[in-house]
């Protein structure tokens, strides 16, 4: 399947198909660049009013960080890292697992995201999930050294 049209599922309400599409392109974005000609649209996904669009968007910005030269992650790195405050701890966690990608080619947003990661309010989720994203948290937070 094309790119485009990979993208363009992202978008769509049917988790399953959408889902791996999600995976497919950040499987391509392990082994090139191509994926990462769409940034600005993975960029304009954080505004989606669905948390699960948000996500995948999220998601594929870490995913191609690593092909990041224009340096765009570095000059939206505040945006990007909002989604750490969704209020669906499900996405916090999902991505969470994603920062990493992030962490490892971004050094020099070592300081951003740390604080980021200090300042997750855990409080605000219920409280079988407060102990997973503070666990996730720590993880990053460990990347980090």
């Amino acid at each position: 399947m094309n790119i485009d049209l990979l993208i363009e599922e992202l978008f769509k309400k049917d988790t399953t198909a959408s889902y791996k599409c999600l995976l497919e392109l950040e499987e391509i974005s392990d082994r090139e660049n191509t994926v990462y000609t769409y940034f600005d649209t993975f960029l304009e996904m954080l505004d989606n009013e669905k948390s699960f669009i948000r996500v995948r968007g999220f998601r594929l910005i870490c995913k191609n960080a690593k092909w990041d030269k224009d340096n765009k992650i570095n000059q939206n790195i505040n945006k990007i890292l909002t989604e750490l405050d969704d209020e669906k701890p499900t996405a916090v966690r999902q991505c969470l697992a994603s920062l990493k990608y992030l962490i490892e080619n971004k050094q020099e947003l070592k300081n951003n995201i740390k604080e980021k990661l200090l300042g997750i309010n855990y409080l605000k989720y219920n409280d079988s999930m407060q102990g997973l994203i503070f666990k996730d948290a720590e993880e990053n937070l460990f990347l980090l050294k």
